[in-house]
């Protein structure tokens, strides 16, 4: 099973626009940060869009992805959303409706925002297409099974709304969250490779801080743990050389791979 970073960058992104900052002009690839996004894909092929970030299309064209079974939202933020047109892509090519998972007020305000996504009474004309999502709710602690893989979804505090992270595999997925309560931890526990948004050094009210989502990633106890969801307030480099061992910056395009005993990702230290 892999999981491969479509984005890893707050909802300005990075660089930010206007920012005349070092790191907002860094050179180094992986300080260019689109918004959040990511693909988990099975053995057999089973693939799962987490979120559709607004650079949705040039994120899956640069992974090399052309299909999907699934999307899960995380919540319905205008950085993990604004993209959601681009599954037309995907939905052109299908008999049915994409199937949309997320918590039941993040189905009824994305209905409410893309309606004609929705909405089957809403027919294109003659000669012109337009995306096809089946909305799905799943709730907090429930579990789903795409294809071959099992789902379950964990609710989180973002602010005064919720976010859900998921649970796939080896892999556990967490962005947007303030706080990892100790059920949602449990949950969590069992997973070999961690994801968590860390926003900054100093607290935010909606946002896991940098320390904060160490302090997370002790309690989960994987193999490794990836930050994500970062500003333009670290290099990637000078990041990563003060992070704990098992601890790394994610960085748009990385691939993380299980394969039974083994973890690794795909691009190498020397090709980071």
């Amino acid at each position: 099973m892999k999981l491969t970073f479509l984005g890893t960058g707050t909802s300005f992104g990075v660089p930010q626009i206007g920012c005349p900052c070092a790191v907002c002009h860094s050179t180094d690839p992986r300080d260019r940060r689109t918004r959040v996004g990511a693909i988990v894909e099975t053995d057999t092929g089973t693939r799962l869009l987490l979120d559709t970030p607004p650079e949705l299309r040039l994120q899956l064209l640069a992974a090399g992805i052309d299909r999907v079974d699934a999307v899960l939202f995380t919540h319905d933020h205008a950085d993990h959303i604004h993209g959601v047109d681009d599954i037309r892509a995907f939905t052109v090519r299908r008999d049915s409706p994409l199937p949309m998972y997320g918590l039941p007020e993040t189905l009824d305000r994305l209905a409410q925002r893309f309606p004609y996504i929705f909405d089957e009474s809403v027919r294109p004309m003659p000669g012109t297409s337009k995306p096809e999502g089946k909305a799905l709710p799943i709730r907090d602690g429930e579990a789903v099974t795409i294809g071959d893989a099992t789902v379950r979804a964990i609710a989180l505090p973002h602010g005064n709304t919720t976010v859900l992270g998921f649970r796939i595999g080896p892999f556990a997925y967490v962005t947007d969250a303030k706080r990892v309560p100790e059920e949602a931890i449990a949950l969590l526990r069992g997973a070999r490779v961690l994801v968590v948004n860390a926003l900054f050094h100093k607290q935010h009210p909606t946002h896991l801080s940098i320390g904060e989502a160490l302090a997370v990633s002790a309690s989960v106890g994987a193999e490794r743990t990836f930050l994500t969801h970062l500003t333009h307030e670290n290099f990637h480099a000078d990041l990563r050389a003060k992070l704990p061992r098992g601890v790394s910056p994610a960085f748009d395009g990385l691939v993380v791979a299980v394969d039974g005993d083994s973890l690794a990702d795909e691009v190498s230290e020397g090709d980071e």
